[in-house]
């Protein structure tokens, strides 16, 4: 396996550095590969075979959408031609975009996010000059984030020979992505209104309604039998063939934030992948600090590790174009995200990893998140 974040990485199996105090990991886990990693420090705190190269399923819509959100402002409007939904994979999940409508693209980002659709995101590519251009970039993102573990063949995620990621890479593309305003909005939105097909009533008066999509996401969610969970604020689920089950969560608790990936659970329970990833998350939580790393998530190629707090204060990038770090918390109701009523306890105000806005930045960090962690008041 790759050492790309430290050499301990690259062995396989579990690898932990538990100090005095520090809480056994969960022992019924069946995942072939997670991490467990402090967001703003970069710490990883455990992992099993964290760059083992495995299909992702629709968790690579994290780096596609890293990639593309900052190309187009969410009020762009697109209508939908026959070959932009082109060469959609059988069985495909699907938003219900439909030929000859016309979405916005924050609607669009709303179905890969919410519901994983592969249509919405063929049309995203379309505007993006098309899926070929659109998997080289995505590939060239990969390479300057640092996930050489990574090989896109289809942007949605959708199986493909030698389209391969890992719980490291996987794990860069949600922290990159979470520094962005928008992928913060979307992978953190419980429902929200779709636009429906335009059709005549009986009077021959042209409508357009809509229809609720809810996220697949379970931790954020919930569903039966699981609750979600305290803290949880995205990022992404898939689900295909070959990958099984995979899964990145981001959640914070008393000021600490954690990602964990989770690829591939062997048991076969409902929910299974969001199971271990919540225990993970809780063994995370109770370890912070009781832990020496394993490793560490690096840095991309051009990042300005020696900037000083501060620095790039209006660097929210993400489509939406104003420059302004969200007021609201990441998943709060609102009246277009319909996140209310879901229980989620979230104390993260002005979106994932803001409450380090307040000033709080440790200088001597390896590589915090550059956008979030430098803003000041």
């Amino acid at each position: 396996m790759s050492t790309v974040g430290g050499a301990q990485l690259g062995r396989s199996g579990t690898q932990a550095n538990l100090g005095t105090g520090a809480p056994v990991l969960p022992k019924d886990l069946s995942a072939r590969s997670w991490i467990v990693t402090d967001a703003e420090s970069g710490d990883v705190l455990a992992s099993h075979n964290a760059h083992w190269r495995l299909p992702p399923a629709s968790t690579l819509k994290m780096l596609f959408a890293d990639t593309l959100l900052p190309k187009f402002p969410r009020t762009q409007k697109h209508k939908v031609v026959s070959s932009d939904l082109a060469g959609i994979g059988s069985g495909s999940s699907m938003v219900g975009v439909k030929e000859n409508e016309t979405y916005t693209v924050h609607d669009l980002w709303l179905g890969v996010f919410l519901r994983s659709g592969n249509d919405a995101v063929h049309v995203l590519s379309a505007m993006n000059k098309g899926v070929e251009p659109t998997v080289k970039d995505m590939n060239a993102h990969a390479e300057e984030l640092q996930a050489l573990d990574t090989h896109v063949v289809s942007p949605d995620g959708y199986d493909a020979p030698g389209q391969v990621s890992s719980a490291y890479d996987l794990t860069l593309f949600a922290r990159s992505g979470l520094q962005k305003k928008d992928f913060r909005e979307y992978c953190s939105t419980v429902r929200a209104k779709f636009p429906g097909e335009t059709k005549k009533n009986k009077k021959g008066k042209t409508t357009r309604g809509s229809f609720e999509i809810q996220n697949t996401n379970r931790l954020l969610s919930g569903d039966y039998g699981l609750d979600a969970y305290k803290g949880i604020a995205g990022v992404k689920n898939g689900n295909t063939t070959n990958a099984g089950s995979t899964f990145t969560g981001v959640a914070e608790r008393d000021g600490k934030v954690l990602l964990v990936t989770v690829m591939n659970p062997q048991k076969e329970e409902h929910d299974q992948v969001y199971k271990e990833t919540a225990k993970l998350l809780d063994w995370g939580f109770q370890a912070s600090g009781k832990v020496e790393p394993v490793g560490e998530l690096v840095a991309p190629k051009g990042a300005d590790t020696g900037a000083q707090p501060g620095a790039n204060a209006s660097g929210e990038a993400g489509g939406s174009g104003d420059g302004k770090a969200s007021s609201k918390p990441v998943a709060a109701s609102t009246k277009t995200s319909g996140s209310g009523g879901v229980g989620i306890a979230l104390a993260i105000t002005g979106g994932v990893l803001v409450f380090l806005a307040a000033g709080v930045f440790v200088i001597n960090r390896r590589w915090p998140l550059p956008d979030l962690m430098r803003r000041r008041r």
